[in-house]
């Protein structure tokens, strides 16, 4: 009986001229055009402090969904590095969802790269893995890369938000720094597609948490914009590739959705049944923005309320979803959350599992208050509520609220409306009257299709403004208030 011929195993040489190949400044001394010629997210700002602070000894570990542009982020990095002077034989970037790099240490690719440039030193060295979660037991290996090498910067990036968030809190504790990059915001869309001609500063009577106002010269280009963010915006590359908008179920949902629902979450948290995870997941984005419960979701998807309580923890850890809590009428929490508002962290998801939304469809009501609350979740210190209550016949809603920190009490009530009909029926609006006047609120927004001013009722000021300007600007503040914050 023949023996089986042993597998080699791969070249020291195959893996050296990867390396290389991964690294090309090492010759040339900047990145490779490709990467260039991309426009740098106003998200760099905020991450690349964190590559170059060298006095704190840890790792970033950049996390955010697919395709939202942390490889690009990363070689931005590389080419600020480089701008600033330090050396090109100094920085080393490793795709550690390559073949090529199988079962191999984190520590083992870090000698190889100094091999690669004849470096014997690891002082003052800058690298960034990439995909990382590609990696067994990742946290463990890159914990003992910060604490054998102070004098080195390690950056990592993993697309498994949930993966990542979960082992880098269980075993990075003191070790790792966590940035997250999230989908485009509406304002870095308008940024990044050279729209900003069309932006004006301007003042509301009205807070909310935000500082700053705009409005637009182009209230019809600027919808048109939003609805274009609605269907395409969440990711870099679809905003600048007409073939992919042209069939975004194609590239979002194989290459996004269902990398991270047949393959991340099940890896990570051992789900048998992909396919329920999947249809799940689908009856989530159609629904996107509608209040439900546990119960009508168990009916309509005939999976078991703990097993869908799970599901719905694995998809906000994924940062697919985001769940909102609901409020009564007095801004009173309710004991037992068995209803919610489920979000998608990106409109744009829908139009890849369905068909993108035109500004006159049934659904895009909807789909216009999931882009606005899907800026507001950039925010980690802030959590959004919606209101509902009954009362006899009497059902209310409010869309939006936000509570102070400490009081609990409402500061702010917002309604989102695809619409300027209540801008001449502003008494129409009952439940947000009647909700201002039980906690006090003298004012409140409206959103609208373009109608802009402020209209009283009921000695209660409602400020009109745009959506699609209502959405920029929670985008625009929010990184602002990021940067304060640094």
């Amino acid at each position: 009986m023949s023996k089986k011929p042993k597998l080699k195993p791969i070249s020291q040489d195959l893996i050296l001229d990867r390396l290389k190949f991964e690294n090309p400044w090492w010759i040339s001394g900047s990145i490779d055009n490709d990467y260039n010629e991309m426009q740098r997210r106003l998200y760099f700002d905020l991450f690349f402090p964190l590559v170059e602070e060298l006095d704190i000894r840890r790792a970033v570990v950049l996390m955010g969904p697919r395709r939202v542009g942390k490889t690009v982020m990363m070689h931005h990095s590389v080419a600020k590095l480089l701008e600033k002077g330090i050396s090109k034989h100094n920085i080393c970037f490793i795709g550690i969802d390559n073949p090529i790099y199988l079962n191999m240490g984190l520590e083992e690719l870090f000698s190889l790269a100094r091999n690669a440039v004849a470096s014997n030193s690891p002082k003052g060295w800058y690298v960034f893995f990439d995909e990382i979660q590609y990696l067994k037991d990742w946290e463990i290996h890159l914990k003992i890369l910060v604490d054998s090498y102070p004098h080195t910067k390690f950056i990592v990036s993993g697309s498994a938000a949930a993966a990542l968030k979960f082992k880098s809190t269980e075993s990075g504790a003191g070790r790792f720094t966590e940035f997250m990059l999230p989908p485009l915001t509406f304002h870095e869309y308008i940024h990044l597609k050279n729209y900003g001609h069309l932006i004006r500063p301007t003042t509301i009577n009205w807070n909310g948490n935000l500082s700053k106002f705009y409005t637009t010269i182009n209230f019809k280009e600027i919808n048109k914009h939003f609805i274009d963010y609605i269907n395409f915006g969440g990711y870099p590359e679809v905003i600048f590739s007409e073939k992919i908008q042209a069939n975004p179920g194609r590239y979002i949902k194989s290459d996004i959705v269902d990398k991270v629902l047949l393959r991340d979450l099940p890896s990570l948290y051992g789900i048998q049944d992909v396919q329920e995870l999947n249809a799940f997941f689908t009856t989530l984005v159609y629904y996107s923005g509608n209040e439900v419960s546990l119960d009508t979701l168990s009916k309509s998807s005939g999976v078991e309320k703990n097993l869908l309580k799970k599901y719905l923890e694995y998809l906000e850890a994924a940062f697919l979803i985001k769940v909102v809590h609901r409020i009564d009428d007095t801004a009173k929490r309710f004991q037992r959350a068995t209803f919610y508002k489920i979000f998608l962290t990106n409109p744009s998801l829908r139009s890849a599992l369905f068909t993108p939304l035109e500004a006159t469809d049934e659904a895009i009501g909807n789909m216009v208050e999931t882009a606005i609350y899907a800026q507001w979740m950039h925010r980690d210190w802030f959590v959004p509520w919606y209101a509902r209550w009954s009362a006899g016949k009497f059902q209310g809603e409010v869309d939006m609220v936000g509570l102070d920190d400490k009081t609990l009490k409402p500061t702010w009530a917002l309604e989102i409306k695809w619409s300027n009909r209540y801008f001449d029926k502003p008494e129409e609006l009952k439940s947000l009257i009647q909700f201002c006047k039980k906690n006090d609120l003298k004012s409140a927004l409206v959103t609208s299709i373009d109608k802009e001013g402020v209209v009283k009722c009921d000695n209660i000021e409602l400020n009109f403004y745009s959506a699609a300007m209502y959405a920029y600007v929670v985008g625009i503040n929010t990184i602002e208030q990021k940067k304060r914050k640094k």
